[in-house]
């Protein structure tokens, strides 16, 4: 028998409002299986909506941070906030997006020691201190960053992606989330 994907129930696709339906299938077309996350969520189809609207509004918006440097930050905080689907689902993201099999597992233990740039490891600390210390964020937070080439726009969203994903991460772990097995080799070897 599988394990349960969460501690709340999970309903059926079919039975789902036919929006937060058709999103689920969508990802199920491109990445050829559902993302826990989805089914977990779809358990309150109103609150479904605004995370992912908020997600999207993050994570897939041009900006002046990579794709690649915003899962870094999800996969760092979610690793301090010992979210294992996190972790897991954003490592899987992480590798693919850095085309790095060995980045994502380096930012979850400590990217302190990860192979990152004076650039990335600054925006990693600014992150985690608003994942895990938001009180004690101040001005000279934010010159370090600028030091480093961020604009505000690009502070902004460094301290967002980490807000959002601190909630994301309590909320997986609530629900005792599952990741997918799916996620677990993925990017990590060349495909044939």
């Amino acid at each position: 028998m599988d394990k349960p994907i969460s501690r709340f129930p999970v309903p059926a696709i079919a039975e789902l409002p036919e929006d937060v339906r058709q999103r689920i299938l969508a990802v199920q077309e491109k990445s050829g299986f559902v993302p826990n996350v989805f089914l977990t969520l779809a358990h309150r189809p109103d609150e479904f909506r605004a995370f992912f609207a908020y997600h999207d509004a993050l994570m897939e918006k041009d900006s002046g941070l990579s794709k690649a440097e915003r899962e870094m930050i999800v996969v760092a905080t979610s690793g301090a906030n010992q979210c294992q689907y996190c972790v897991v689902a954003h490592g899987a993201i992480l590798r693919v997006r850095a085309r790095n099999p060995l980045l994502a597992d380096q930012v979850a233990v400590n990217y302190r020691k990860a192979d990152l740039t004076p650039r990335q490891r600054a925006m990693l600390d600014f992150a985690l201190k608003v994942a895990l210390r938001a009180a004690e964020v101040d001005d000279s937070d934010l010159a370090t960053l600028r030091e480093h080439g961020f604009s505000d726009q690009d502070i902004w969203d460094i301290g967002a992606v980490a807000a959002f994903f601190a909630m994301s991460n309590r909320l997986a772990n609530m629900t005792s989330m599952r990741p997918n097995d799916e996620f677990f080799l993925m990017g990590r070897l060349p495909k044939s």
